[in-house]
């Protein structure tokens, strides 16, 4: 009787929550997706491995520290600063974002080695960040109103009961003609992303590798992308993850792009 009683509570729990996502619409479930996978906490502190692989599996890792905070609601204002420690062409170089939920973000780059910051163009947000198979827009997210969103079907990754969501960009400049997304129906986290170009063919492959429960925040702490016309791929590992760390305002300034504190990058 006792384990009739837990299948039958477990099918309870499975119908409810495939009942909760049947019922919103694919908008709803692509800004649940939204404030799981870029807006867990008040802020974020993690260390970042990002390994560069090529063709040929030869390998170049870039490790850097990412420090997020929220402004208000998900999908309201973010900010980014992401500090390089390696390798050396890279070493003391910062990435700066501030994410705003009705226009494009603002982004800068310290080189060091020429002493300068560098203010990322709109048009660039699509270019890869510092090499990888990730885009500029990739790292910080995409706002939600810049595409139309369609549910496609259900299906199942591994242990994962997903939707899939259909995202086509209204915008006509963009690179890509939609994307795919299968979205964990209990976590709402993005499990896999498949990006098609313009002729309708796949090209480009994101996968949540893993996910562990950090301070009861589900977290994707290993993902990848994969371009299938070069064969490159990058894998990003988070280590170190925190939330709530109370990261001052005052880091998100051109004056610390030049020169971080000690205390959030070691």
């Amino acid at each position: 009787m006792k384990k009739i009683f837990i299948l039958a509570a477990v099918l309870f729990t499975v119908i409810l929550v495939s009942g909760r996502v049947h019922a919103m619409t694919a908008e709803e479930i692509m800004r649940k997706s939204q404030a799981s996978f870029l807006y867990p906490g008040a802020d974020l502190k993690a260390r970042v491995m990002m390994k560069l692989i090529s063709t040929g599996g030869q390998e170049r890792v870039r490790e850097m520290m990412m420090l997020r905070k929220n402004y208000g609601q998900p999908g309201g204002e973010q900010k980014y600063f992401m500090y390089f420690f390696q390798p050396a062409d890279v070493r003391n170089m910062t990435f700066m974002v501030y994410k705003y939920p009705d226009k494009d973000a603002d982004r800068w780059l310290f080189v060091p080695a020429i002493n300068m910051v560098r203010r990322i163009a709109a048009q660039d947000k699509r270019s890869s960040f510092v090499g990888s198979d990730f885009t500029y827009e990739d790292i910080s997210g995409r706002n939600l109103e810049d595409d139309t969103h369609a549910v496609v079907k259900e299906e199942k990754i591994e242990t994962h009961d997903c939707t899939v969501v259909k995202s086509t960009p209204t915008a006509a400049e963009m690179e890509y003609s939609y994307k795919l997304s299968w979205i964990d129906n209990a976590v709402f986290l993005p499990i896999k992303e498949e990006y098609y170009d313009k002729k309708g063919e796949l090209y480009r492959v994101f996968s949540a590798d893993e996910i562990k429960d950090i301070k009861g925040h589900p977290t994707v702490i290993k993902r990848s992308m994969k371009n299938l016309l070069s064969g490159h791929m990058t894998e990003v590992s988070f280590l170190k993850v925190d939330y709530n760390v109370g990261i001052e305002d005052s880091l998100y300034t051109e004056r610390f792009l030049k020169q971080p504190p000690k205390r959030w990058i070691e």
